[in-house]
């Protein structure tokens, strides 16, 4: 057809011709064009879209987190390596030569030192670090909150439980801080409020230059013996990280030695804080044990879950189920349902699956070994808990 000398047509479906040639709504017509598409499609184009296609988008929600671990190598490089420290000790060696082999002098009197930590819910490792470290520690610094870093209430489970604690009552510096309870703030900001909380704390309890100052978590705790040492030991690093056997759920299961985020402080007025981060290229090797998530009670285990900075590792209410829980703890698998945070896929390969059983229970914290029964939970064979 020709009007005004212009040519014009109208392409159609010869499939859907007389569908999509149909006058009507704009909702009819646009129905009848989806008709026409549908009609255009093959059964593989079908499951694909119907089949495939949703079940890769459940399976992306399921299990995007580890996918994306897996990847990880591919975007991050590993951090600065450190540089380690060899660590001698036999307890048959003096220290003067302890000191020797490690390339430091030997002072005339030991620093003093202080251990400090928030403390949350960890009444039975609190237990067996204060009693490892007892002997070398002129003040205990102790700062708790009734709010977790998550926002949630919290009991004052020190003050609750002081009387276990009498033995340290003596050289004991303790603080409350009240939570600010904001919630959606991210879980980190709250930390540092409580770290900055500790830093003046310290200087209450009468923290003074060339002190050691112990920076860690409750379950992070350095052995008596490399305590004594940096004490006694002249010329070490201002700031020296100590690297710990690092388990889960207990000392059955040895994870690697990785741990890093202890680390000990000749105090320096005015530009110390207390961190829970990298502050040295320096670590000592074998320092002492991180033993994380180690608790008597399955109700402990919720209740860090849901109040750690990590917290949004629970992307499922399920994760909290006390018999699922039971059940990851006994096979040494994942709480969470991770891969293994590193950064090469050699290291990543060889962390997959649960991690194996160790039934050494050698070099541990001499008061636990003393009172294995009380504390037999946390030693080899012994994965079933309390419900609490």
């Amino acid at each position: 057809m020709t009007t005004d000398g212009y040519y014009s047509s109208k392409k159609t479906d010869d499939i859907c011709e007389k569908v999509c040639g149909q006058q009507g709504s704009r909702a009819a017509l646009t129905l009848s064009r989806l008709r026409c598409i549908l009609r255009g499609l093959d059964l593989k184009t079908y499951i694909l879209f119907f089949v495939l296609v949703p079940v890769c988008v459940f399976g992306v929600y399921l299990h995007g987190q580890k996918i994306t671990y897996f990847l990880r190598p591919l975007w991050e490089k590993a951090p600065k390596g450190f540089q380690a420290i060899p660590h001698y000790y036999h307890e048959n060696v003096s220290m003067e030569s302890q000191c020797r082999l490690h390339g430091w002098g030997i002072r005339e009197s030991p620093r003093r030192v202080y251990d400090a930590v928030l403390f949350s819910n960890e009444v039975d490792i609190a237990t067996i670090r204060w009693n490892e470290l007892y002997p070398y520690i002129t003040q205990f610094v102790i700062l708790e909150s009734n709010s977790t870093f998550t926002g949630l209430p919290k009991p004052l489970l020190f003050a609750n439980n002081r009387d276990k604690f009498k033995f340290i009552e003596p050289r004991l510096t303790y603080g409350m801080i009240g939570g600010r309870f904001k919630k959606g703030e991210n879980p980190f900001v709250e930390e540092a409020y409580q770290r900055v909380a500790l830093d003046q704390l310290l200087r209450i309890a009468g923290i003074d230059d060339d002190d050691l100052l112990i920076m860690s978590d409750v379950d992070e705790i350095p052995s008596a013996h490399t305590i004594n040492l940096l004490r006694w030991c002249d010329d070490i690093p201002p700031i020296l990280h100590l690297g710990l056997k690092n388990y889960l759920y207990s000392y059955e299961f040895f994870v690697d030695n990785k741990s890093w985020r202890a680390s000990v402080h000749r105090y320096q007025t005015g530009k110390t804080r207390y961190a829970h981060y990298r502050q040295s290229d320096v670590l000592l090797a074998d320092a002492g044990w991180h033993c994380s998530f180690c608790f008597r009670h399955i109700s402990e285990f919720t209740f860090k879950m849901k109040a750690y900075s990590h917290n949004d590792r629970v992307r499922f209410s399920h994760y909290l189920n006390p018999k699922r829980i039971q059940e990851v703890i006994c096979k040494g698998a994942d709480l969470f349902d991770m891969l293994p945070e590193e950064y090469t896929f050699k290291d990543i390969i060889g962390k997959l699956g649960p991690i194996p059983h160790s039934y050494s229970a050698v070099h541990l914290p001499a008061y636990l070994l003393n009172n294995a029964e009380k504390y037999k939970y946390l030693l080899p064979g012994n994965c079933r808990r309390e419900s609490g």
